[in-house]
């Protein structure tokens, strides 16, 4: 039994060797800047300088300079958080060359014309807050370890018209993740959630949480890894570099059509709504379970699997890759279970996932987007989510930055014999 066990390690530690040595070497550069008073101009000694969605940062010097080293190539927002200034963002494309950039953060105005301005002290309701925190942080196991360290930091609303719940941050959230190991704030955060469509952006900053334990950077160092194979991350990773078979990943081309009994039950039931408006009225018990259990869609998945080439177009010079596909993609990833506490969303004519897959659907909004060496779009809007990839949220985030790092990996307990 030992013999299998340390055999099933060695392949797995050679299989995740090939994963890291396949991938092809990523361009680091420097971006340097300063920050000064938008009206003075006077440097801003000590401001805290961010790279969102990465784990970079670093504070100005005297004269409000600041510099920011072996930055790998790609699409970045640059961020300045300065005491008694607004938040000031600029976006950068990071290539070979270095780039240097210069903010302006502007001072947060007190007073108007000597009329103190005090804002209004805004109370979430409950309800509406474990809403939003739900939404935020997901109901994965590694969501389940996440807390939010300033609830008060964050105003949620409820429009009961358009049954749309909002929420913003006006300063910035903090979230401890306990099982990946990050500290994060996220600034500028605004969250909608309509018609169980969610969307929500804002720029993340990473910080790793403190330990003295070795055994607990061990234990992040497996959840990161976990959380980052299967990902949307790692699947745009393969696309560029042409490896989705290779890394456990299996595209299929999605159609979806109208169900033919949903609709017809749909319309009835709205007819009868109709005829008894104003009336009490108790729908059929059969017209109702045909509605409520009915897919609205029917799905049809096109068996041959979909290669690289035909998710993507190289551009000329062949350096930069875009995400194009015309249709719905079906991506399954064989490589690890879904989360036990994931079930798909009935009604959406999406197969449910098996024991032993990650099944997600991937629609591209617009009509292509670049993807940079670190697996990130251009334009993050550009796609849209269904399945298990809608289903991991903040509990699985991780840094742009992030790479697998390659470990040994025990399987069955370390000096276990059987």
């Amino acid at each position: 039994m030992a013999t299998r066990l340390y055999c099933r390690g060695l392949l797995l530690l050679l299989w995740l060797a090939a994963c890291v040595l396949a991938r092809p070497a990523v361009a680091q550069t420097t971006i340097t800047g300063e920050v000064r008073d938008s009206v003075t101009q006077a440097p801003l000694p000590f401001a805290s300088v961010f790279l969102a969605n990465t784990t970079r940062g670093t504070t100005t010097d005297e004269a409000g300079r600041f510099q920011l080293s072996n930055v790998p190539e790609g699409s970045y927002d640059v961020i300045v958080s300065y005491l008694g200034y607004r938040l000031a963002t600029q976006s950068v494309l990071v290539g070979k060359q270095p780039v240097s950039v210069q903010l302006r953060p502007a001072p947060v105005s007190k007073q108007l014309a000597g009329v103190v301005i005090r804002a209004r002290r805004h109370r979430n309701r409950p309800e509406d807050y474990q809403v939003f925190a739900d939404l935020l942080l997901g109901r994965t196991s590694f969501s389940r370890q996440c807390r939010i360290r300033n609830p008060d930091g964050v105003r949620v609303d409820f429009d009961m018209k358009s049954s749309e719940l909002t929420a913003e941050a006006p300063e910035y959230l903090q979230v401890d993740n306990f099982a990946l190991g990050y500290r994060i704030r996220f600034y500028g955060l605004h969250l909608s959630y309509q018609s169980q469509l969610l969307a929500y952006y804002a720029w993340p900053v990473f910080e790793e949480l403190p330990t003295r334990s070795a055994a607990q950077r061990a234990r992040w160092a497996a959840n990161r890894r976990r959380a980052y194979f299967g990902s949307l991350t790692h699947f745009l990773r393969c696309v560029r570099t042409d490896r989705l078979a290779e890394e456990g990943f299996v595209a299929n081309r999605l159609r979806r059509v109208p169900n033919p009994r949903w609709v017809r039950a749909d319309s009835a039931l709205k007819a009868q709504r109709q005829a008894h408006a104003g009336k009490v009225w108790y729908p059929n018990d059969s017209l109702m379970r045909l509605y409520s259990q009915e897919p609205q869609q029917l799905g049809y998945l096109y068996t041959r699997p979909l290669p690289a080439d035909s998710l993507r177009r190289v551009l000329p010079g062949g350096e930069q890759v875009q995400l194009y596909f015309p249709h719905l993609t079906q991506v399954t990833y064989s490589g690890e279970q879904p989360d036990p506490a994931y079930t798909p969303r009935p009604g959406t004519g999406q197969a449910a996932a098996q024991p032993n897959e990650q099944i997600s659907v991937l629609h591209l909004i617009g009509p292509q987007s670049i993807i940079s060496p670190s697996g990130q779009l251009q334009n993050p809007l550009a796609v849209f989510t269904e399945g298990y990839w809608g289903f991991e949220k903040v509990g699985e985030l991780l840094p742009f930055d992030y790479e697998p790092a390659l470990v040994p990996v025990v399987i069955g307990g370390a000096g276990k014999k059987e």
